[in-house]
């Protein structure tokens, strides 16, 4: 049979039962169980294993196990970004310290941002032959053993490297959760799932600075990278103890299944092929091809200026733009970030959930309903970024040198658009490409635009701000 173009179907009949699993876009809200994609409610809240595959099918897991490996990803996503932005008050005492400028300074985060969003080309096909869990575990320990070395390093070269490389490290999640996060929710609570995913991962950015400025101001720069160790560490007893395997093939032989359920301290320690299929090129740049389609194109490019503007700019530029304005400490400093916490979990309470309540709504009144509808909540987002970018930069710009809370309410009103464009974008992607949902939350659907290109973006923003600020 002839598949239609993924960008020229538009609904799927609820009767149409041969339709392949590769015909992108799926409408999920519309396939059946006996698709293989969609299993119903009561098979996934019961403990009962299906016979094809058993207790190492994730979607047979109970409740708790899958809603723990999704806050475990979700998290270490946050951890990624957390760990890249935290050391945003420490520029000034770093500065000082290796015998450089704040603005190169502040390459030690913009070379992290970047990692972040190209590493992920790399480690997702690795996960997929090898698993998520392994790959996981070897995140975490790789970042605790280099940020103890971030915390005895004496140059600003061996400290760049150090940073480079746990940035390059921990960057798993950011590529592979949005794949994990699609495979254990059901569609009618997708949104919000990923919702929770996207804002940790977007709340690291601002929660770093605002915790780890309490740390420098009280207990000095080589203590950001200890507390990085132990967070990573931390990570992973967790992972030992609650994580599993969700990387999953159906019609695998038995021999291997049980090497996967194994629980034995090698089995949980030592990877395990899952998948046999040999590595080539084309799978590292497999995630870059998507761009050919422009419901993972749009939405990336989009999502990529907005998320550049109304959160890594301001975030990265609030020490020189707000800190050196207003004469504040590294602690001072820290505490502007909480605007941007706050708006951002305020437009996630829009985002989520009300896409998903918009959806079944919708589904109730008609037949059919398409990822397309969950966008009439982006244009919502949209304008607040607007809005709140402007005010922010204007409130800065005729703010005297007394500090006033103003700025702080764009910044606010900015991370709430973020956060509601970041969901609901992430979302119709995923649902319009359920096949490439793994690729699409990695590299070049959502993330590593994103990334890359708000690697860019601090730099400039900085050299701007310090032009004008000596003037």
């Amino acid at each position: 049979m002839t598949k239609p173009h993924p960008d020229h179907t538009n609904k799927l009949e609820t009767n149409n039962t041969s339709r392949e699993i590769d015909d992108p876009p799926l409408h999920l809200e519309t396939v059946k169980t006996s698709d293989n994609i969609k299993p119903t409610k009561a098979s996934r809240e019961n403990n009962s294993f299906s016979t094809a595959g058993g207790s190492c099918d994730p979607q047979s897991w109970p409740k708790w196990k899958r809603e723990a490996q999704i806050w475990l990803i979700s998290i270490h996503s946050m951890i990624s970004t957390f760990m890249a932005a935290g050391i945003i008050p420490a520029y000034e005492s770093m500065a000082e310290e290796y015998g450089v400028t704040v603005h190169k300074t502040s390459y030690l985060s913009s070379s992290q941002i970047l990692l972040l969003g190209v590493a992920p080309l790399l480690w997702g096909p690795i996960s997929s032959r090898y698993g998520r869990y392994h790959l996981c575990l070897v995140s975490v320990f790789a970042s605790m053993l280099l940020n103890i070395g971030g915390a005895i390093c004496t140059t600003f070269a061996s400290q760049l490297a150090t940073r480079v490389l746990t940035a390059f490290f921990i960057s798993p999640p950011i590529g592979i959760g949005g794949g994990i996060i699609t495979e254990l929710a059901p569609p009618e609570h997708r949104a919000e799932k990923l919702g929770h995913w996207t804002l940790l991962t977007v709340l690291g950015t601002p929660a770093g600075p605002l915790i780890m400025g309490f740390v420098v101001q009280h207990a000095g720069v080589s203590w950001v990278y200890w507390i990085y160790a132990i967070l990573n560490f931390s990570q992973l007893l967790v992972y030992l103890t609650l994580g599993a395997e969700t990387r999953y093939i159906e019609n695998e032989d038995s021999e291997a299944t049980d090497q996967v359920l194994n629980t034995s301290l090698a089995r949980r320690l030592l990877p395990q092929r899952i998948d046999t299929t040999p590595l080539s090129i084309s799978d590292f740049l497999g995630p870059l091809s998507l761009a050919e389609y422009p419901r993972v194109l749009i939405p990336a490019l989009a999502h990529a200026i907005i998320f550049c503007y109304g959160n890594i700019a301001i975030v990265v530029e609030m020490p020189i733009a707000v800190g050196e304005k207003f004469g504040l400490n590294a602690q001072q400093t820290g505490l502007q970030f909480i605007a941007v916490i706050i708006g951002s979990v305020l437009g996630e309470q829009l985002s989520g959930p009300l896409s998903d309540y918009f959806l079944s709504t919708l589904r109730k009144r008609r037949a059919n309903v398409c990822p397309a509808d969950r966008l009439w909540l982006f244009y919502v987002g949209f304008a607040t970024v607007f809005a709140g970018l402007l005010t922010w930069g204007f409130q800065l710009q005729h703010a005297s040198t007394t500090w006033n809370i103003t700025p702080c309410v764009g910044a606010a009103i900015a991370g709430f658009g973020n956060q509601i464009q970041t969901t609901i974008l992430l979302a119709f992607a995923v649902d319009s490409h359920r096949t490439y949902s793994g690729q699409i939350g990695g590299a070049a659907g959502v993330m590593c635009a994103i990334m890359v290109v708000g690697a860019l973006i601090p730099t400039i923003a900085v050299q701007i701000a310090a032009t004008r600020a000596a003037h």
